[in-house]
């Protein structure tokens, strides 16, 4: 007899929590925000040292395991341990001594550690199916639209300039008015196109509510955050996760954007598009590349 399957079998404890969130218990929610933002730590606590540190009881922390498709608690901390998700441990905030200021470089070197770490932790937790869905909805969209604001709207702004040349429709919400403006335009998306979320901390409400709305009209979504307890993974048809973990500000932008180039860059690549686009725009352009030419050779 075929063994049915909980929905939560399968990948990365990242990837369990994220299908299963939204469906959790409060007290199952609370353990799954911890074990995400504490991965290395979760994976060196017994039962009873996770049950203190979340403030649950040892049968709640087995019913959450059991919850992500896990037999039992050993299993779930075997699966930390064994797998990548170390990797997603925040890295260490780095201290200063208490005895001098940081200077300029000490700055410069913390940012640029925080910024590898994140770098490599992202990488670590990709997840090569979801790359490759990711990529075919893109190329597959009669239109997409990429949402962002705060921050993001310029992580956004980057992605459409990269994605233009290669897909047949892109739009995005840098510099087009408010959220009002944008809900009218999507109001028209169907089934056939695509809205890319682009929402790391802090989160923001518009993004939201935007694609809550796309949600409802059934337009698939794909979302770019950080962990599957942001509010914008639970509306997404498909994540795709960057650590953006910072100890000077909400969050670090530096991964984020690698993880934005990776996947317009595999988009160029599975695609002829790029190369007949990139073609046509260079006779477009030649010509004004050639007056500009004309004039420096003048001005020497």
């Amino acid at each position: 007899m075929r063994q049915i399957q909980s929905p939560a079998r399968g990948g990365s404890i990242n990837e369990r929590i994220g299908r299963v969130y939204s469906s959790l218990s409060k007290s199952h929610k609370k353990t799954a925000d911890y074990v995400v933002a504490n991965a290395f730590r979760a994976a060196t606590m017994s039962i009873d040292e996770l049950a203190h540190a979340v403030g649950i009881s040892n049968a709640t922390a087995n019913r959450f395991a059991r919850a992500l498709g896990f037999d039992g608690y050993p299993q779930f901390r075997a699966e930390l341990v064994h797998g990548f998700e170390s990797m997603m441990a925040p890295a260490e905030k780095l201290e200063f001594a208490p005895d001098r200021p940081p200077s300029c470089a000490d700055i410069f070197a913390r940012c640029i550690e925080e910024g590898v770490s994140n770098l490599e932790a992202t990488r670590r937790i990709l997840n090569p199916e979801n790359c490759e869905r990711a990529v075919k909805m893109i190329l597959n969209a009669e239109r997409i639209f990429i949402i962002g604001y705060g921050a993001s709207s310029f992580l956004g702004g980057l992605m459409g300039h990269a994605l233009a040349p290669l897909c047949k429709s892109v739009h995005y919400n840098l510099g087009s008015g408010g959220a009002g403006h944008i809900a009218s335009q999507l109001f028209k998306y169907t089934e056939n196109d695509l809205v890319i979320g682009i929402s790391f901390p802090q989160y923001a409400s518009d993004t939201i509510t935007l694609l809550r709305q796309v949600r409802e009209n059934r337009v698939p979504i794909i979302a770019l955050t950080d962990v599957p307890s942001s509010p914008v993974a639970q509306l997404a048809n498909l994540t795709l996760y960057g650590q953006t973990q910072s100890s000077s500000s909400a969050s670090s932008d530096g991964a984020a954007l690698c993880l934005i180039e990776a996947l317009c860059n595999a988009v160029a690549y599975q695609t002829k598009l790029a190369t007949e686009e990139r073609s046509e725009m260079d006779q477009f352009v030649m010509p004004w590349v050639h007056h500009n030419q004309q004039l420096l050779n003048r001005r020497s």
